[in-house]
């Protein structure tokens, strides 16, 4: 109690001796602002988050309830509208409920003087900071309105579980913004700054409503409300939202364009990404929601350990549409979009495009059956197909990717050579390194989901290679434009190979394929291709439309484990999810037949036009002039080609 007094008093003398001493002379302060956050935008100029230092969104007065306002001016500075900046008879009145109470429960500092301390002061407690708190507010009062300084004042302010303003207070501890606040809520929220740890509803709901009562008496005191009102109010059940709950999806988004700008613009990363800044962003929200639907549905039944990745792009720029790194990032934030996996047969496009600039077309006939490649310094290589057999059997380049063929592709890449493979699958848009082995046919060089969808939307542009980007334009709250990217392209591949490649990956999605069934549930155009790799141990589908180009990834980030499914059963139904709900309402187009190209029957096993009726044909395109000239007869038949 004594210790009370004391404070007190000295304040007073300091008050006194600062207004006896013409300390409120003119001098200018910096202007008061409250610090903004950066907002992430995505292609509509949608909110997708807000980052900054503090969690943190400022509102206009118009966006905050007049009721949380007269809240706060009766708990915190019951004459705010009377005085100008300093009043003393605040702080008696504060002197005299504190000392009533035998604990701080009023403070004598009024608004404006918290919002000098906050915008411009330290934390430390001696009597040159007073001394310049005083001032400040008598400046900040001649230089801003009352409502001005209310309004800073409760966008600076913190009110526990990490919530800086009225507007991120509501959100958090109500789910709804600072406008629609009730009388109850706002008595609440108004009592949580003298001491959050103490005040806050989410840890301490008793102590929160104790305050809550004497906001709500002090309101009626200073006649904002009657006691019915108060009552009314004080019997009112609050349902406090779950506080610390998992971090969105999105922060995926955040995360990546953090490191982003960490890079591009080092030394500045702090400034723009919580300094007000608007940073457009490619990403697409309706898509990102599809694509966070896609992934934890698609694994909702699965072990909690197991994790995934999609990364979608529109193939005609390389604009990133949707990246969930993960299935939650407040339990992990390793975004697996961005981290290299083996991507097993996902791989073989890389190489079947190879083959088809050197001399191969889907007609090309190779058998599957055992073969061995000696290897210097190791034992002999000898690919087999998926479960360990063969196929003992001829198979046209078109079939053996569609049922996904191992040693076909491996003797493909042996007869193409693995480095021109890996020049491939590096001008189509890998970058990781990649090992030029024969088994590089079977995805045995890590790549990244990202990496794979810029590859195959390669083939879904026809053949131009578009570098991924994320950061469209970074806006300074001035309206200076810092950075405008754009579409960075080239031909990677001929535009009719493009097309070949996707004629075959479309039967990965259909009968006999893979993936088949996934199709039919799209019920438009698409190719892409499955990947799984030894042992079961992740699990990959990669494919694209005219208009989207998505890779999908799921694994064990402890990869010991194995995810027991293939890319066709655990990973195609995701992606096909995805782009069911992402392309929801574009009209269905078809891939664009190049000039240059037909389309031919030909029987599976030899590769040759098909006789009319064959219920065994395959259809296959070429480019014209390089499809086959004689027909695949019977073998009853006396001659067995006939040209």
């Amino acid at each position: 109690m004594i210790r009370l007094m004391r404070y007190y008093l000295f304040f007073v003398i300091v008050l006194l001796t600062v207004f006896s001493a013409g300390c409120a002379a003119k001098f200018n302060i910096p202007e008061a602002s409250v610090p903004e956050p950066s907002r992430l935008l995505d292609r509509e100029d949608r909110l997708i988050a807000t980052v900054s230092g503090q969690n943190r969104i400022p509102v206009t007065a118009e966006e905050i309830a007049p009721v949380m306002l007269d809240a706060v001016v009766a708990i915190e500075d019951a004459r705010f509208y009377k005085h100008h900046g300093i009043d003393p008879v605040g702080l008696s009145r504060a002197l005299y409920h504190n000392l009533r109470a035998g604990e701080v429960v009023e403070g004598g500092s009024t608004i404006t003087q918290q919002l000098a301390k906050n915008l411009y002061l330290g934390p430390e407690r001696t009597v040159g900071r007073k001394l310049k708190e005083f001032v400040l507010t008598v400046q900040l009062e001649r230089k801003y309105s009352k409502t001005e300084i209310m309004v800073m004042y409760l966008n600076q302010i913190y009110f526990g579980q990490g919530a800086y303003g009225i507007e991120m207070a509501a959100r958090t501890y109500f789910g709804k913004p600072a406008r629609e606040l009730d009388l109850a809520e706002s008595a609440m929220l108004a009592g949580i700054p003298r001491a959050p740890s103490v005040y806050s509803p989410a840890r301490n709901f008793q102590a929160a409503e104790k305050r809550q009562r004497l906001v709500l008496e002090r309101m009626v005191e200073l006649g904002f409300i009657n006691q019915s009102n108060a009552n009314k109010a004080a019997g009112e059940k609050l349902s406090i939202k779950k506080v610390n709950t998992p971090v969105g999806r999105t922060a995926f988004l955040v995360n990546l364009v953090n490191d982003y700008v960490k890079k591009k613009h080092p030394g500045m990363e702090e400034k723009i990404m919580s300094g007000g800044y608007d940073i457009k962003t490619t990403f697409d929200l309706d898509m990102q929601q599809a694509a966070e639907r896609a992934l934890v549905e698609g694994l909702q039944d699965r072990d909690s350990a197991l994790e995934g990745a999609l990364v979608a792009l529109d193939p005609s720029s390389g604009a990133i549409r949707a990246m969930v790194g993960g299935r939650d990032p407040g339990r992990s934030a390793f975004n697996r979009a961005t981290a290299r996996s083996q991507p097993g047969s996902a791989f073989k496009p890389f190489v079947y495009a190879a083959a088809l600039d050197n001399g191969y077309t889907e007609a090309s006939i190779i058998m599957c059956e055992p073969v061995e490649y000696e290897q210097p310094g190791a034992p002999p290589y000898k690919p087999t197909d998926y479960g360990g057999g063969y196929h003992y059997r001829s198979f046209t380049l078109k079939e053996a990717l569609v049922i996904s063929d191992n040693v076909v592709a491996v003797k493909l890449n042996q007869q193409v050579g693995p480095g021109v493979s890996a020049d491939y699958a590096r001008r189509m848009g890998i970058k990781s390194p990649l090992r030029a082995y024969l088994s590089l046919a079977l995805g045995t060089s890590e790549v990244t989901p990202m990496e794979m969808a810029a590859a195959y939307g390669c083939l879904a542009s026809g053949g131009i290679s578009s570098e991924p980007y994320f950061v469209e334009r970074i806006i300074d709250p001035a309206g200076n434009v810092l950075e405008e990217n754009f579409p960075r392209q080239e031909r990677a591949i001929d535009e009719k190979t493009a097309y070949i490649v996707t004629d075959m990956l479309t039967g990965v999605l259909g009968s006999g394929g893979t993936a088949a069934g996934v199709g039919e549930m799209l019920r438009r155009p698409a190719a892409g291709k499955t990947g799984t790799t030894e042992n079961n141990r992740d699990a990959w589908f990669v494919g694209y439309t005219p208009d989207l180009a998505a890779a999908v990834y799921v694994g064990y980030d402890n990869k010991s484990k194995n995810v027991g499914a293939t890319g066709g059963t655990l990973a195609a139904p995701i992606w096909a999810s995805f782009i069911q709900h992402a392309l929801k309402g574009v009209v269905a187009a078809e891939f664009k037949v190049p000039p240059g190209i037909v389309r031919k029957e030909i029987c599976r096993d030899y590769g040759l036009l098909a006789l009319p009726g064959d219920a065994e044909a395959l259809e296959a395109v070429f480019v014209e002039g390089t499809e086959p000239r004689s027909y695949c007869l019977p073998l009853t038949t006396p001659w067995r080609f006939w040209p």
